[in-house]
């Protein structure tokens, strides 16, 4: 029997991970990087959401594109690439990453079936506004939510309390759902009900709480919020 969730009236979408696929931006620049294109990609990754939350910790905000911009430094270093020319491509092909193939007709479904639609993400402004436009999402969206506006990252529970007031919708009536494990378990115990979309089969984490559920792709989405 499939999964149904109801009362949901917004569904939440993290962005790098779940809509956007973060692995796209090394992939397209492998005639550079060749082999270690998939190295580049995962430790450009890990330090870029490490660096998240350190500066969260100690109280040091710098916005995510800086953020990024320091973890591919650290990425390449390690690396060994000292071609700053191939630095900028990167950073540029970050700002038009792929959107996973399932993700606009997904939104299509949830839009037409009545869903309020948003994303929540560590991601500032523009580089968010690039993304969308890039996937030509922006029309089926009711916002594009930035931390920026709290100046946090996640997991805090400002971020995820702005989509709360954002959204007008309490907690317990938005679904959320993220290909991050960390976030997936965060924002339940934030109160949201929380889809993991466990893309790559990830073991489960140990923190508090565990997500209603596991999904594959979010193309199992609308079948489980959609009465």
């Amino acid at each position: 029997m499939t999964l149904k969730l109801p009362g949901i009236e917004a569904c939440l979408f993290d962005a790098y991970g779940t809509l956007f696929d973060v692995n796209s931006a090394a992939r397209a620049a492998e005639d550079s990087l060749g082999a270690k294109w998939q190295p580049l990609a995962d430790l450009w990754r890990a330090k870029q959401l490490q660096y998240t939350w350190l500066r969260g910790l100690a109280r040091r905000h710098a916005d995510f594109w800086q953020v990024t911009g320091d973890a591919l430094d650290f990425a390449l270093s390690t690396l060994q690439f000292e071609d700053p020319t191939l630095r900028t491509r990167l950073m540029n092909l970050y700002l038009v990453l792929s959107a996973y193939p399932e993700v606009s007709g997904t939104l299509k479904r949830l839009k037409a079936g009545g869903m309020k639609l948003a994303i929540l993400s560590n991601g500032t402004p523009a580089m968010l506004a690039q993304a969308v436009a890039n996937a030509r999402i922006g029309d089926l969206l009711d916002a594009t939510l930035s931390v920026e506006e709290v100046k946090v990252y996640k997991p805090h529970s400002a971020v995820y309390g702005l989509a709360c007031e954002r959204l007008n919708v309490v907690a317990a009536h938005i679904c959320f759902v993220s290909s991050n494990g960390w976030d997936a378990y965060s924002a339940k115990a934030f109160g949201f009900r929380t889809l993991w979309c466990n893309r790559f089969g990830q073991a489960p984490e140990r923190i508090p709480q565990t997500p209603d559920a596991e999904i594959a792709t979010l193309a199992e989405l609308p079948d489980i919020v959609l009465g």
